[in-house]
């Protein structure tokens, strides 16, 4: 059965209802015990759009970047976006994640007590504000003095790439959002 809510801008897909170039990767989804979010349901109706994120995601949950560090920077990047679907979701994994509910509200803000985050968040911060035009140099030295190689800050750039996918789409389809109600209330606090 197709979804349609009354803020849903496309159709929520599950497996039955899918392109068939999208259902088989929503059944690999259901099957590796994963649930299919609304996301997922409305990004299935194009199956190459599918495909592309389902493989950006799964090559970046391989990286060496800790989990808090990807959390932070999607929380930081939905703040950005001002997208509350993503920012709920990022909400609900970063707490997963071992996040404090101060490094959330901090980490929607592009920051850190954590020092070395903090460092690495700021040229992101940057890299995403295209006002400037690129990030200062001093920001990458500064996150390699801070301890983050090379390949840390370029797999963390793919990590704002990936949360702005989830954003734009999100934000198209006017998600409504999803799971504990808590949660959504902690993010609007």
């Amino acid at each position: 059965m197709t979804v349609k809510t009354d803020v849903s801008r496309f159709h929520i897909h599950d497996e039955l209802t899918a392109p068939d170039g999208s259902a088989p990767l929503i059944k690999s989804i259901q099957t590796a015990g994963g649930a299919v979010s609304k996301f997922i349901g409305v990004l299935a109706e194009s199956p190459a759009a599918l495909r592309g994120y389902t493989r950006l995601r799964t090559e970046l949950r391989s990286t060496k970047l800790p989990r808090a560090t990807r959390e932070r920077i999607g929380l930081a990047v939905a703040e950005w976006r001002n997208d509350p679907y993503t920012l709920t979701q990022y909400a609900r994994t970063a707490r997963a994640a071992g996040l404090g509910l101060d490094e959330v509200a901090r980490a929607r803000n592009w920051t850190s007590s954590d020092e070395k985050e903090a460092t690495l968040l700021t040229l992101l911060r940057e890299t995403l504000d295209t006002s400037e035009g690129r990030p200062a140099h001093h920001l990458v030295e500064e996150a390699r003095e801070a301890g983050w190689s090379d390949e840390e800050i370029l797999d963390a750039v793919a990590e704002v790439a990936l949360a702005e996918f989830e954003s734009l789409f999100a934000s198209v389809a006017a998600l409504p959002q999803e799971g504990d109600p808590a949660v959504t209330r902690e993010v609007a606090a």
